[in-house]
């Protein structure tokens, strides 16, 4: 398996480029999207790469990337649907709209679809409260936000979903 030095020599000399050589470490969201952009979760090796790239310790890297929900550090669907469960989410729904978004996929929160498709997530805050119901998407190297869900705006995001999917052989 080829680092992400022989991967992306290009991208990596951008993103430590952006940083005063004395402030590498702060490359390292960058660093770490990057690593995860072609298989949709980060490796330990990655992880350790990325750490003496910056010059920081590989627990250092690993704690950002268990912190933020943006990163994975396991294999999971093709896409991963996350879903604020924080108190004012609740209040407006989230916690119902998680559980029917399990029962169209048949499966519990954490699981992954048997097509590989969809991962499901419980998250802590996606800054959207007022818009709970909130969905991030998180797939094809972009992120989008769904606000104001409800069981059928759902059930069509899906479909396109699992359209566009199909067209990218997922």
């Amino acid at each position: 398996m080829n680092g992400l030095l022989e991967e992306h020599p290009a991208e990596v000399q951008a993103i430590l480029a952006k940083y005063p050589p004395d402030q590498k470490r702060s490359a390292v969201m960058p660093l770490l999207y990057l690593a995860q952009a072609k298989s949709g979760y980060l490796t330990r090796q990655s992880m350790e790469e990325i750490a003496e790239i910056i010059g920081v310790e590989t627990t250092e890297v690993a704690s950002i990337v268990g912190f933020y929900t943006l990163f994975h550090d396991h294999p999971g669907g093709h896409y991963h649907l996350q879903v604020c469960t924080d108190l004012p989410c609740a209040m407006r729904g989230a916690e119902e709209f998680l559980d029917k978004l399990c029962a169209n996929l048949g499966i519990h929160v954490g699981e992954t679809t048997p097509d590989g498709l969809f991962t499901v997530e419980a998250v802590t805050c996606l800054a959207g409260c007022h818009h709970a119901p909130l969905l991030q998407v998180q797939g094809d190297g972009e992120i989008a936000y769904h606000e104001d869900m409800t069981e059928e705006k759902t059930l069509a995001l899906l479909d396109q979903l699992r359209s566009a999917g199909k067209e990218q052989g997922a």
